[in-house]
């Protein structure tokens, strides 16, 4: 799943420890787990296991306590703070998988932020390193192109 703050307003690293507080806060109260994630500036992706959590719940719940808490910090009360809809996409089979994982790890490098996504710190990747499933080298030798749809 994706999610775009409003009018791509760059503000999720500066804020990030409010994403991970909403995230947290969603997560205690539901069974719904992140397999891969990324932050960057102004929108993120995430593959997860709902835990029988219904998605748009979810992503509601997580979007509403950042913004709430966003807001706070800020002194504002009104004002949206993110895109009224989110992307989501059904993954079909291990290989589907695999490519929404790689995609959601080499976003940083495409939008241009690092040359390499072990560069970025809001990033699932250094887990599946060590886990064994990236080399340290992986998408930096040379552009990755994915096809099909992610949410951008």
């Amino acid at each position: 799943m994706t999610a775009v703050t409003y009018r791509r307003e760059a503000i999720l690293l500066e804020h990030v420890d409010l994403f991970w507080r909403a995230l947290q806060s969603v997560r205690r109260n539901t069974n719904f787990e992140p397999i891969a994630w990324v932050v960057l500036p102004d929108h993120f992706h995430m593959v997860i296991n709902p835990g029988g959590e219904n998605l748009s719940s979810l992503m509601q719940r997580i979007k509403m306590s950042f913004a709430t808490n966003y807001r706070k910090r800020r002194g504002i009360y009104l004002g949206r703070v993110w895109q009224n809809r989110f992307w989501d996409h059904i993954v079909r089979n291990e290989n589907d998988m695999n490519r929404h994982i790689d995609y959601i790890h080499y976003n940083p490098v495409k939008h241009g932020f690092v040359v390499s996504p072990f560069d970025w710190e809001q990033s699932s990747i250094r887990d599946y390193h060590k886990r064994g499933l990236y080399e340290l080298d992986w998408g930096q030798a040379e552009s990755l192109v994915f096809e099909g749809d992610f949410g951008e």
